[in-house]
């Protein structure tokens, strides 16, 4: 069951993901950073992570600990409830002090907040024992990291996602020589880039190749590279794999004592670097204040700003020049508590913590500097004065002094909608629970997920608990932020957003909304929420990740553009002859091995279901005759004659199908082309994209071909309902006296090559015909009355069965195409087409998406306050950039915003809907406008070509004809094409409201 929860996560981390289960990490502070660097190791599966905090919690709350822990310290309180969040992690509390020989228990240490000297001094130790040294800081609407992960720190594997591989399909002899190749899917070509080390493998004729060192290539386009010289190389005849090859690094690292003074900043340009020195300058500055007045500055305080800033020029001399109207906006809020930023640092650090464990990813050299202070530039925020931020004693005392006590009022006050309650949906509930939206009079939060919980959800899903498997994620959630803020008012739907639910959802809803946010896992649904939101003009925050890769787009009326809706990427088809004849990528063997499982365990079974509930309601008749219009599906008879009575007669299935599948029809295949086939004189026909493949021989001490016939036997008994038996020696018996006749090949077949060519069925003799009622019938009495005789068997990618018949189908076929194999994690990805996800990733894109609801929330209306971020964990790299505002087009002589509307309330006197015509003559008036066209989506409404009698009919009719009725008014989008305006941009949509 462990693997099933990290499986998402191994897909990111690769197999460094399971070093994190040997290691040890310090967690020095548990306020907001700290909480969220904590929970993060502990959901990843650290073996030991052990809290760290000096003192009591005299004010403020993180989310582990509540209002009840106030007073206490914070490492004890949060001990609990990080255990409670995964049982394989050892979690602790260290009271005493962090000497150097308790710290060389750790193979890293994260100081979070912590004052300037403790940071020095437990640094100097850990450069000097060689444990990886983190250290992460919020301030307000700022944060600070920074990794000493010694002098000699070696990453296994720097880049995310598996190398890159594809299928070799000529090399030239030349110096240098050129490759043509493809990967996976054809048209797409290679993914290569220049300089990327390659190795070859499986290349015949030009052998040299596969034992020769790694090489760098030369992208000429998307099908050829060059690599090095191959002239003196054997011609080559086909087949072949070229793979990337990610050779280790070596990364080297100043302590902390020598990079305060001398620091290396991660940025991406000359803007950035000045900004992020200015703020270096202005941390250090800040623990010098907080040494010199034994606080930090008054929220909102120009003198204490101006300190800050004095101490900032002076110790920070050395960095050049610095943006004092950074410095002064940093140091006014820098008391602030904000959970988002907390959440977004605390994130980043966990993920250098993982990186320093798994050797995966490139680590921080070695300062990051992040800041949202754009929001103090918001209209109501730069004008707070020190007594609108002053502490209320309230849990809230950290974001009144960034934003001040009425905007919180504010926040208490707000209807927000949140779509989907998974990684993301569940990072967002939390950060909206500290922030206190909705927790106010009149504020609410509607979230809706459909799914259950999934044990492979746990390792990410922040709200939920081992006991929790099974039960609806919304309401789960939902009752989870309820104990973390007892004000908040959470409404949990399971249901989908989409056509079906638009009662539960409708435009009503969406207009009471103050905003939306997006923790949806389709581009489809995405879509359609997007569509939703622009139909109402609602605010919507987009999320998504992937990996260590993470977005947030803000759409906000009417100043943004409008979002696009996403194209879906391929979903893994690939051509039936490729998959059925000539596989040369484990994509397509995966694919195979997909469809083989739903062909033998679910299909069948669905079959026979069908046909019992269908024609086997009623007594057998007694003559042949009646029955002779009777189809009996193959499934149907296939099953019937293959239907075991016990464990034995279900390995030996399984052993026919693996000698059918992996020999008989491979070699049936080279009878029909054998290898020396040409496809046309000089051409073979094995060559390119086809791979000549050979049959295997089965080999009981094989484990491949032993697991195959396992998993395959197992999942045989579950469909027809049998015990099945766990011991293997038992298994290996049966195999052992299973005797198959030889394969004898038939003659005049056919391999198609394109696409459309069926295999035809044959017919059923009226005696094999009355032989399979009758078993039909025997089978029935058996059932006692019922018609379920099978049990389909839906692929689960997270079931370890169906996982492994999965793995070892598509290996046994890719080394009949001599294709390299796939290790069970790559199987389960690629197969269960499933999008590695990490809780780091997770946490950091929910925090700056709940950035900009600090924006909407003050009803921001300069869109150059508001960001779109592009996250790139591997790296450490985050872009922040304004969303492109909303284009305009001129129609008719006006100028016009993609989110203007033509609005007519579509009723008339009498109570009704408009007609066409009343429509007509509306905008006739109204506008100026003769409208030639009028449409409902694609119905045509009007057509001013129609003869007179049709524009006649078409004008009596109503506008509410053919709509159906609900209880909430109704509106319509018409879309219309006017006389002349040929020319024109488009037209603002009509909307149309009926009665």
């Amino acid at each position: 069951m462990a693997g099933a929860r990290y499986s998402r996560q191994l897909l990111v981390l690769g197999g460094g993901g399971r070093r994190l289960r040997e290691a040890a990490v310090l967690v020095g502070g548990l306020r907001g950073v700290g909480a969220q660097a904590a929970a993060a190791l502990v959901l990843a599966g650290a073996r030991r992570v052990v809290l760290h905090e000096s003192g009591a919690a005299p004010g403020g709350v993180q989310f582990l600990q509540g209002e009840c822990g106030v007073g206490q310290n914070r490492a004890e309180v949060s001990q609990q409830l990080l255990a409670a969040l995964n049982p394989d992690v050892e979690v602790s509390v260290h009271p005493g002090e962090l000497s150097e020989e308790f710290l060389a228990a750790f193979q890293v240490v994260l100081l979070t907040e912590s004052p300037l000297e403790e940071q020095l001094r437990i640094g100097d130790i850990c450069h000097a024992k060689g444990i990886c040294f983190i250290v992460a800081d919020a301030k307000g609407l700022a944060g600070q990291l920074f990794c000493d992960f010694g002098e000699h720190f070696v990453v296994r594997d720097p880049v995310e996602g598996d190398p890159l591989c594809a299928t070799v399909q000529h090399v030239s002899q030349g110096n240098p020589g050129i490759v043509t190749c493809a990967g996976a899917d054809k048209n797409r070509g290679h993914r290569f880039s220049d300089g990327d080390l390659v190795v070859f493998s499986g290349v015949e004729g030009m052998v040299e190749l596969n034992s020769s060192e790694p090489c760098p290539v030369r992208v000429l386009d998307a099908f050829r590279l060059e690599i090095g010289d191959t002239s003196a190389f054997s011609p080559y005849r086909g087949g072949g794999r070229i793979s990337e090859v990610r050779p280790r690094q070596e990364h080297s690292y100043e302590p902390l004592r020598w990079a305060l003074a001398m620091p290396r900043i991660q940025t991406r340009s000359s803007t950035e670097l000045l900004r992020s020195r200015t703020l270096h300058a202005a941390f250090w500055a800040l623990h010098a204040f907080r040494q010199q007045q034994g606080r930090l500055p008054q929220p909102r305080a120009p003198e204490d700003a101006e300190r800050v800033l004095e101490l900032a020029h002076e110790l920070g001399s050395a960095l050049g020049p610095l943006d004092e109207d950074v410095v002064r906006a940093f140091a006014s809020v820098s008391a602030g508590e904000l959970c988002p930023v907390a959440s977004f640092m605390g994130a980043l650090a966990a993920q250098e913590a993982m990186k320093a464990i798994t050797g995966k990813f490139l680590p921080l050299e070695q300062w990051f500097y992040f800041d949202a202070l754009e929001c103090l530039a918001v209209e109501g925020a730069a004008g707070l004065m020190p007594e609108d931020c002053a502490p209320r004693g309230s849990r809230y005392d950290g974001q009144i002094a960034v934003f001040g006590a009425d905007f919180q009022e504010e926040l208490g006050r707000q209807k927000y909608f949140v779509v989907g309650a998974g990684a993301i949906g569940c990072e967002l509930l939390k950060n909206f629970a500290m922030m206190g939206l909705a927790a106010g009079p009149g504020g609410d939060i509607t979230v809706t997920d459909m799914d259950t919980i999934a044990r492979s959800n746990l390792h990410r899903q922040l709200l939920f608990r081992e006991a929790d498997v099974g039960k609806p994620k919304a309401e789960v959630a939902a009752a989870a932020v309820r104990l973390i803020n007892p004000d908040i008012k959470v409404t949990a739907h399971q249901a989908q957003l989409g056509p079906g639910t638009e009662k539960l959802f409708g435009s009503t809803f969406f207009r009471r909304l103050d905003g939306a946010v997006s923790a949806l896992d389709t581009l489809t649904a995405r879509a359609y929420l997007e569509s939703c939101c622009i139909h109402s003009r609602t605010a919507l925050l987009d999320t998504g990740t992937e990996g260590a890769k993470g977005n947030v787009l803000a759409m906000v009326p009417p100043l943004s553009q409008q979002l696009e809706p996403g194209s879906d990427p391929a979903d893994g088809s690939f051509p039936l002859c490729t998959l059925r004849f000539f596989p040369c990528a484990i994509e397509h063997t995966l694919q195979w091995a997909r469809d083989e499982f739903e062909g033998l365990f679910q299909l069948p079974a669905e079959s026979v279901n069908r046909f019992l509930g269908a024609w086997l309601c009623r007594e057998l008749p007694e003559e042949l005759p009646q029955w002779e219009g009777l189809v009996v599906p193959e499934q149907v008879r296939r099953s019937l004659q293959e239907r075991p009575r016990d464990w034995g007669d279900c390995v030996r299935w399984a052993r026919r199908h693996w000698q059918l599948r992996y020999h008989n029809s491979i070699a049936q295949l080279l009878h029909d082309v054998p290898p020396s086939h040409e496809s046309s004189p000089g051409v073979p026909f094995w060559s390119g994209d086809r791979r000549c493949p050979h049959p295997l021989t089965f080999d009981i001490s094989n484990d491949t071909h032993l697991a195959y016939v396992e998993a395959a036997a197992h999942l045989l008994a579950h469909t027809y309902r049998l015990p099945s038996c766990g011991d293997r020696v038992a298994t290996r018996d049966v195999l052992c006296h299973t005797v198959l006749p030889p394969f004898v090949p038939k003659d005049g077949r056919y391999v198609p090559t394109v696409e459309g060519v069926e295999e035809v069925e044959e017919a059923l003799e009226p005696g094999q015909l009355l032989e399979l009622v009758q078993e039909l019938a025997r089978w029935k009495q058996e059932l006692g009355g019922g018609t379920e005789a099978m049990d389909p068997i839906h692929y689960d990618k997270d079931d370890d069965l169906h996982l492994s018949f999965i793995t070892a189908a598509s290996n046994l076929r890719a080394e009949n195409y001599s294709i390299p194999p796939a290790d069970r994690l790559t199987s389960q990805r690629i197969a269960g087409r499933i999008v590695p996800a990490i809780i780091t990733t997770t946490a950091a894109v929910a925090a700056l998406a709940c950035l900009e609801v600090y924006k909407l929330v003050w009803r921001c209306r300069d869109l150059r306050c508001y960001r779109n971020s592009n996250l790139f964990l591997s790296e450490c790299l985050l872009f922040r950039i304004q969303p492109l505002p909303a284009p305009t087009y001129r129609y008719r002589g006006k100028e016009w915003s993609c989110w203007d509307r033509l609005e007519v309330r579509a009723i008339g006197e009498d109570g009704q809907a408009l007609t066409v015509r009343e429509l007509l003559a509306w905008l006739q008036e109204e506008h100026g406008w003769t409208v030639t066209k009028l449409l409902r989506g694609s119905t045509m409404l009007y057509d001013g070509e129609e003869d007179e009698e049709m524009r006649a009919r078409q004008q009596a009719q109503r506008l509410s004809d053919g709509v159906e009725r609900c209880a909430e008014p109704r509106q319509l989008e018409l879309q219309y094409v006017c006389a002349g305006d040929e020319l024109e941009d488009a037209c603002p949509p009509l909307l149309c409201t009926l009665p």
